[in-house]
């Protein structure tokens, strides 16, 4: 389990600027690096990378060796993100009889090195910044290492007084205040499947955020309607700003999505730390593998906001927090496979999509059954946790199989 704590360092005005010419100059190594990668094919190579231009860099840029390792790191880290990223989003388009085909993208889909405008710096722990025994930091600079007070929360000390070893820290700045990141590990007993007591299904949507529903018969319902329009808010206030297309209007926009960011960062944690307190210990979580999933194809007679929605809605972040979250207090998240989740019926187990019924948002299956369509969605998932727990790695439905789970 890893954890990233953020303490605020408390600078003066001399502080701050060695603070900023670290961070830019760190901010040019990488992106010195990252122009060497994607002229050179994308080697990832640490090793390779360190035997070809580390020497170079040490020439080019007044920067301590250490911090050169961390530049290597810190951008060979950001393309390996990247690939996966791509890797997650294959190229879809339609062939001439009309079917959808798939290309993998890779690294050389880029037409352009990966690009590192804000400053930052990566600092390992004992070499760059420690701990000192007055209560402050020693981070190094260009000039020398300095010593900056920080304010930390609560939870900073329960960490350290529990266990959590701590990393490589970066610093970043925001809104003129200058903070430090700190990863935090520790080791977490796992999860056995003998020790679960509790099976949550949980449909992921615009309509309900989350529609979950578990093994004791209750199902609950996050509603997504007042989220919904606050970010159509956001959107429409960025369409006014782009019409201005001035420096102003874009530092206005950049500053409405990163507070989107943070606004919907802590909706989704309040949703995945409501979900474990109310399971707690012992629980199966069931969510859709909804990786390299395109809402594109199954949303064409949509409207173009709702496509939009889909494709914008934070769907993997909360995944991550629930994940995380789940695992500190002794649960576990498991991903099946999305196939026909919202299509079966909960009651005998057919597969038809037109039951359907995107304008009413319900289930009406033939054998009488009807209920809102996300929970059968969560009702579906509720049921591979099940087979999940009975011995099948990988549960999933097909039209070939129908099992009742809903009496």
């Amino acid at each position: 389990m890893t954890k990233t704590i953020k303490l605020k360092l408390l600078v003066d005005k001399k502080q701050a600027q060695q603070l900023l010419a670290v961070s830019m100059l760190y901010r040019d190594v990488c992106q010195y690096v990252s122009d060497w990668i994607f002229e050179h094919d994308f080697v990832l190579n640490f090793m390779t990378l360190q035997k070809e231009i580390y020497h170079d860099i040490r020439a080019k840029y007044p920067l301590n060796s250490q911090m050169v390792i961390s530049a290597l790191k810190t951008t060979t880290a950001r393309y390996k993100t990247t690939k996966e990223q791509l890797a997650q989003k294959p190229y879809r388009y339609q062939d001439e009889n009309g079917k959808w085909v798939e290309i993998k993208r890779t690294l050389e889909w880029l037409q352009k090195p990966v690009h590192f405008r804000v400053p930052q710096c990566d600092q390992v722990r004992n070499r760059n910044y420690r701990f000192l025994k007055d209560g402050r930091i020693a981070l190094s600079t260009l000039d020398g290492p300095i010593k900056v007070a920080y304010q930390a929360s609560p939870a900073w000390k329960e960490h350290l007084n529990d266990g959590w070893t701590i990393g490589t820290a970066k610093i970043i700045r925001q809104k003129k205040c200058w903070y430090i990141c700190i990863p935090m590990k520790k080791d977490l007993p796992e999860v056995e499947d003998s020790s679960i007591k509790t099976i949550v299904g949980i449909d992921r949507g615009l309509n309900f955020i989350i529609a979950a529903a578990d093994s004791k018969g209750k199902s609950t319902f996050q509603s997504g309607r007042a989220i919904m329009h606050k970010r159509h808010h956001f959107a429409e206030l960025r369409k006014r700003l782009q019409l201005h297309n001035t420096q102003g209007s874009k530092r206005k926009i950049r500053a409405i999505g990163q507070r989107e960011n943070r606004w919907m960062a802590d909706v989704n944690h309040r949703i995945s730390k409501a979900l474990v307190d109310q399971y707690g210990k012992g629980t199966l979580f069931v969510l859709e593998d909804l990786t390299g999933v395109s809402f594109s194809e199954e949303n064409l007679r949509r409207r173009k906001q709702q496509k939009q929605d889909l494709r914008s809605w934070a769907f993997y972040q909360l995944e991550q927090f629930l994940s995380y979250k789940a695992e500190c207090a002794g649960a576990k998240v498991i991903k099946v496979s999305p196939r026909y989740t919202s299509q079966r019926c909960p009651r005998c187990g057919i597969i038809e999509k037109k039951h359907r019924h995107h304008d009413t948002h319900e289930y009406r299956c033939t054998c009488g059954y009807r209920t809102n369509d996300d929970r059968v969605g969560a009702l579906n998932l509720l049921e591979l946790g099940r087979r999940y727990l009975a011995g099948d790695q990988h549960p999933r439905y097909s039209k070939s199989k129908k099992v009742a789970i809903d009496k």
